[in-house]
């Protein structure tokens, strides 16, 4: 876009917006997959959205709050930043939300910034994502966040040498070297580090190339969805475990694919900052509304950062209507109890503060149901990416 396009379109979202910041009715386009192998997270932060607002209703104090749904198919950067300009000039948006992964994200920041529109991220985990623009909040986590306390764990459990796994992107990469640093740190080893092509299906070539090198552990990421559930199958059908080399993970035993794995999932192990089986009064009403609403919803992380990043909006409109900056101001420090415990916003880095729990996936004795039961917190964990 040259110099003077951009200054002409600058120009014409801030008068859309000032024309419309007297309405009633405040718009938030929301930027997922709907469609496509990622289509779960659309899915999930629609349920999740829908949930809120059944229970809240649609008024945010003085304001009537609708949102827009746009379909982005995947990580598709180019269309990301055409749905965003659709929403902030044809639909005259006043809040955006959504975006699953990086590339997404990063593509609309000098949209965002131009229109001083606050954009909510419920998901895409990169830290350095915010730095792209002030006008960024994220309610998902990022993964120095979740990857520095569980190798810190696994090295007090004894577990001396690790073979690190990753898909060849950016929070793949964050997650790579946010655990290599603190485990190295510790006095731990990483003896191989693997990065897996992001449309890999086939993950049985990465798996031997661990197994070679017969490590204590494994420390793998990948992208939620049909690449966790084949990484950890994999994993699983080798007999790594039985060959004496454990699995620590982040989302890879997320609740929607953790049925499907079976008991061969029994004591795998992930630092996360969410699970279906969180227990408190918050966590059991959240997955029961959910479920009322939706009966074959299964809740998960993205449910979870799309529940919460419709909280934060709300508190945004109620204090601000449709002024972007004095929004940002209003819930730079926000806390609340959140389904998955006690949540704080940080001002500097626009990303929530929050507990990260150790777990392990059982059986529970009451459902019959695999759940990643927590065994151990470290708490208010900030982006630990941030200053890197």
């Amino acid at each position: 876009m040259s110099m003077v396009k951009r200054a002409a379109f600058a120009a014409a979202i801030l008068a859309l917006c000032s024309s419309v910041s007297w309405a009633d009715t405040i718009k938030v386009g929301v930027i997922a997959e709907f469609s496509g192998p990622f289509a779960m997270y659309g899915r999930q932060y629609r349920e999740a959205i829908e949930t809120y607002v059944t229970k809240h209703g649609k008024q945010a104090g003085e304001h009537t709050i609708e949102f827009i749904y746009k379909d982005v198919g995947g990580s598709n950067p180019d269309v990301a930043k055409t749905l965003a300009q659709e929403l902030l000039i044809r639909e005259q948006v006043d809040y955006l939300a959504g975006f699953t992964f990086t590339p997404n994200a990063l593509a609309v920041a000098p949209l965002i910034d131009q229109s001083q529109t606050p954009t909510v991220i419920f998901n895409a985990a990169t830290s350095s994502i915010n730095k792209g623009s002030q006008y960024f909040l994220r309610t998902s986590y990022t993964l120095p966040q979740v990857t520095a306390p569980l190798a810190d764990w696994a090295f007090d459990q004894g577990i001396k040498t690790v073979v690190t796994a990753v898909s060849d992107y950016g929070p793949g990469i964050d997650a790579e070297k946010a655990f290599k640093a603190a485990f190295e740190k510790k006095g731990g080893k990483v003896v191989d580090a693997i990065r897996m092509p992001v449309a890999t299906t086939d993950f049985t070539p990465f798996i031997q190339r661990v197994r070679s090198q017969n490590p204590n552990a494994v420390f793998a990421f990948l992208p939620g969805g049909p690449p966790t559930f084949g990484f950890t199958k994999t994993y699983n059908e080798n007999g790594l475990a039985k060959s004496g080399i454990r699995f620590l993970g982040t989302a890879e035993t997320e609740e929607s694919n953790l049925q499907a794995l079976g008991d061969a999932a029994i004591g795998l192990t992930t630092a996360f900052h969410y699970s279906a089986a969180h227990d408190s009064d918050v966590a059991r009403e959240f997955n029961k509304a959910v479920k009322e609403k939706f009966p074959n919803a299964i809740t998960n992380w993205a449910s979870v950062g799309a529940y919460d990043g419709t909280h934060l909006i709300y508190e945004m409109v109620k204090a601000a209507g449709s002024d972007g900056p004095k929004a940002l101001e209003a819930v730079k420090a926000l806390k609340w109890e959140s389904p998955r415990g006690p949540v704080e916003m940080d001002p500097p880095t626009r990303t929530l503060k929050q507990n990260v729990y150790i777990r392990e996936v059982e059986r529970d004795a009451a459902s019959g149901l695999l759940v990643n039961r927590e065994k151990g917190v470290i708490a208010t964990v900030g982006d630990l990416g941030w200053s890197q």
